[in-house]
């Protein structure tokens, strides 16, 4: 079936003939997109008041059950329950009224340790469309906005996202990738972790190698002050300091090995990011860049994973690129040949992809 709208089009402004079939097909799939925006909210509601844990604890419950055993009031519970079947999140039983969460949800759900941890994505995406606003503006202007503006959700969701990805890969699996470093860090080496966050990266790597000293740096002042209470509670206080600085004002070198994790595409200015990381390297030091998975063209990254990072470069990292110096917005979604050009720039003479998850890339360069 086909109908055709008024609208002038074409050569001889005629209109277009639409397919009612592909038409309704996409209402029905923006409807479903409207449920999984307001299901990114009701994750994090459900995550911060224990609805998950309570479930994956108790087995099955009413919403009576769920409402007494989180001390939350019964209707919260009641709908939001709903959602969540409605959502494939939890199954639901008529005869019994109970709402139940599979063992692999749980995991996925309520295991912060696990790899497949994913409040912490969905806490980012709620922290980051809250800016929404601002970020109209700035598109219209070509302003930009800084990560230290946005919602406190988005960097505490940045430390939960990706620590589990970390603590699954850093250790065994980066680390022994890099050419010579594991040896080093062994032995006892001087490390630089440039735009730390809260410091989980810098916190796991001093608990594997304690023989080293490390020091972790940001701009962003609450992160850092976060970032050295756990340093104190993770008993590495002895061996890590965090220090408020740039990425491309960092100092105390030389570094046999400086780390950046998911934040060189942020920077204003990452060419200078590359020289000063190259001048405060030691002669055989190491330069470990982890950045998102990606592609080198558009059509590498048309799937689920770019699809999330191309949302979340639109609304985070290329506007924090823009709010610094130069406004290079590298964005996201910039794949190893444009952070190997980047490098390059910085007088870095090796560069190599050394490994990958679905998540991420590793790059190695060295001088």
């Amino acid at each position: 079936m086909t109908i055709t709208t008024e609208a002038p089009a074409g050569p001889l402004n005629e209109a277009p003939a639409l397919d009612a079939d592909k038409l309704m097909a996409f209402v029905h799939r923006a409807v479903g997109e409207v449920g999984a925006t307001l299901n990114t909210a009701l994750v994090v509601l459900g995550d911060k008041l224990g609805y998950y844990r309570a479930i994956a604890d108790h087995g099955p419950l009413t919403a009576a059950e769920l409402a007494l055993a989180t001390d939350t009031a019964q209707p919260y519970a009641r709908e939001w329950l709903n959602a969540q079947a409605a959502g494939d999140f939890v199954s639901y039983d008529p005869e019994t009224k109970r709402y139940a969460l599979s063992p692999e949800y749980a995991v996925a759900l309520t295991d912060t340790q696990s790899p497949a941890f994913l409040p912490g994505l969905f806490q980012v995406a709620l922290g980051t469309v809250q800016a929404t606003s601002q970020i109209v503006g700035a598109a219209r202007s070509g302003a930009g906005f800084g990560w230290h503006e946005h919602d406190s959700d988005l960097h505490d969701g940045c430390e939960r996202f990706f620590r589990p990805s970390y603590l699954a890969s850093l250790v065994d699996e980066w680390i022994p990738a890099l050419d010579g470093v594991e040896q080093k860090l062994r032995a006892g080496a001087r490390v630089a972790d440039i735009g730390c966050g809260y410091g989980a990266s810098t916190i796991l790597l001093a608990q594997a190698f304690p023989a080293s000293t490390f020091v972790g740096f940001d701009y962003h002042v609450a992160s850092i002050e976060s970032a050295r209470r756990r340093a104190v509670e993770a008993g590495v206080a002895d061996r890590v300091r965090f220090e408020v600085a740039s990425a491309d004002a960092f100092a105390g070198a030389p570094y046999d090995l400086v780390a950046m994790f998911d934040c060189l595409h942020d920077m204003g200015d990452p060419v200078g990011v590359a020289r000063h990381v190259r001048d405060l390297l030691a002669e055989d030091g190491t330069w470990m860049i982890v950045e998102p998975m990606a592609g080198d063209h558009v059509e590498d990254n048309l799937n689920p994973v770019g699809r999330v990072y191309y949302g979340f470069s639109t609304l985070v990292c290329t506007p924090s690129s823009l709010s610094q110096d130069r406004g290079m917005a590298l964005g996201t979604q910039a794949g190893p040949a444009r952070i190997g050009d980047v490098a390059a720039a910085g007088g870095f003479t090796r560069f190599t992809s050394v490994a990958e998850t679905p998540l991420h890339r590793l790059l190695e360069a060295r001088p």
